[in-house]
């Protein structure tokens, strides 16, 4: 079985976050997550994402699971709706698997 690591990077704010700003980057691999490598993790970005990120790490194309039309490369969104309903934001995350 092909083993990848997935590159999560912040692409794109929409409204405030209080933790992220474009450029940010959290690395994953296995089953968990690099924290000498990464930026800190938010519990609403890590809730959205996490059970197509564990499947992405395992070699499900980021195509099938619908995340883009490329097979390494997918992207996801926070699910913080941002004004008039919250104070926050919504974050853009592009996770790129990359084969170790």
């Amino acid at each position: 079985m092909k083993k990848y690591k997935v590159v999560i990077e912040v692409v794109d704010v929409k409204g405030y976050c209080p933790l992220y700003k474009e450029g940010d980057r959290v690395t994953a691999e296995n089953f968990y997550f690099k924290t000498r490598e990464s930026s800190n993790i938010c519990l609403h970005a890590f809730v959205s994402m996490s059970t197509l990120l564990s499947s992405f790490l395992h070699g499900v194309s980021a195509k099938d699971l619908g995340l883009s039309e490329k097979e390494d490369e997918g992207f996801l969104e926070c699910p913080d709706p941002g004004p008039p309903y919250t104070k926050g934001g919504r974050v853009v995350f592009k996770l790129r698997r990359i084969p170790v």
